[in-house]
């Protein structure tokens, strides 16, 4: 069901239990270039929200130092956003009480937090944290830095995941973690300002991505890689209406949990080959195998139906990579190691039967893996 937009999907989800005890966010991520020098950079926006039942005026951290023993369920709306890649990157959060922003639940969605705003077709937004603020507050799980953006938006090509995501199954609220990519190929325009830089961003070279997760808790294993900026290996031509998504890890609906089940769908120029685990009929199957080296974070994903095969294989520098900072509903965090990038490379091989169709080569990749039982003392700063 590739590129069946679907705009009620991306509208506000916490009601009923989630209410008191869930999260709801939407992300985009794309690729600017420095207004002085050219130079491509990747960077990330978030809105993020949680626990709207348990809210008040000001915003209640659930990673207080001393409550470890006894979490506290946070409730906020975050505003996260930030950049990539070895020369400068980190995370930034600014948090609202959900008596301080205005939401329009339905579709679209408006959410306005300070002077930070999203709705599907536009963002704007300011976040700036002090060294001194990021060191005495570490409940905001942020770096020290300042960004700014203006973009539009325009969500060109969608993942509609199919019934898993559909009306009667997000009132019923059994999934742990829902996930839509209403824009998974994104067309953004407009500026981002990054520590004092300004950064120019174009439809056709910002290889955009925008989504959205909302339910009770975290998958692990927790996988993600998508891509717009695929050039075939055997013609060498650049393809212009294609993106790849795979997402997933563990999903969990209600008591059942279904290991190892990964969502992909590869939109290539216009034709839509989906690999989609809850529609048993097309004999979806996936194994994926998921690493760190020294230097490297690594993927490799093999999907087939009775028809299609699709093997991606991705790579992403370390050091181009960030930690990023979620804590769940329940006031845990547990994911201390979820690594996230948008500058991983690689290929995607797509068959039919045995028949090659396209190797393509993958820039721009945006990326996440990362596993609860992977432990390290947590902290704040970016990896």
């Amino acid at each position: 069901m590739a590129n069946i937009h679907d705009i009620q999907r991306d509208e506000f989800q916490l009601f009923g239990k989630q209410a008191r005890l869930g999260y709801d966010w939407w992300w985009h991520s794309l690729t600017a270039h420095d207004a002085e020098t050219g130079e491509g950079k990747a960077f990330f926006i978030e809105f993020f929200t949680c626990n709207p039942d348990l809210g008040s005026k000001k915003p209640v951290f659930g990673q207080l130092p001393g409550t470890t023993d006894t979490p506290v369920k946070p409730s906020y709306v975050m505003v996260k956003a930030g950049a990539w890649g070895a020369d400068g990157k980190g995370q930034l959060h600014r948090f609202f009480g959900w008596h301080e922003i205005r939401l329009y639940k339905g579709a679209p969605f408006e959410l306005t937090a300070g002077d930070c705003y999203v709705t599907e077709t536009h963002t704007n937004g300011h976040i700036v944290v002090s060294e001194r603020q990021a060191e005495e507050h570490p409940e905001w799980m942020s770096d020290a830095g300042e960004m700014s953006w203006n973009l539009e938006i325009n969500k060109q090509v969608a993942f509609n995941v199919g019934y898993g995501a559909s009306s009667p199954m997000r009132r019923k609220q059994w999934f742990e973690m829902f996930w839509h990519a209403e824009g998974m190929k994104t067309a953004y325009q407009g500026e981002i300002i990054w520590n004092g830089r300004r950064y120019i961003v174009e439809p056709d070279t910002c290889y955009g991505y925008a989504d959205k997760n909302w339910g009770k808790g975290f998958t692990t294993p927790w996988v993600w890689l998508s891509s717009c900026d695929l050039v075939s290996e055997i013609t060498g031509r650049r393809l212009t209406d294609s993106v790849f998504d795979i997402g997933g890890g563990k999903p969990k609906i209600g008591p059942l949990v279904l290991d190892r089940k990964l969502l992909a769908d590869f939109w290539y120029e216009g034709r839509d080959y989906e690999f989609n685990f809850s529609k048993p009929w097309t004999g979806c199957r996936t194994k994926f195998n998921c690493y760190e080296t020294d230097t490297h974070i690594v993927w490799h994903v093999e999907q087939s139906t009775w028809k299609y095969r699709m093997i991606t294989d991705i790579t992403c520098k370390k050091e181009d990579m960030i930690w990023v900072n979620y804590e769940a509903p329940n006031g845990e965090k547990r994911h201390k190691r979820l690594w996230n990038g948008g500058n991983g490379t690689g290929t995607v091989e797509l068959y039919c039967g045995k028949k090659l169709i396209d190797r393509v080569r993958a820039e721009h990749v945006g990326c996440e893996y990362g596993e609860y039982d992977v432990t390290e003392p947590y902290s704040a700063s970016s990896r």
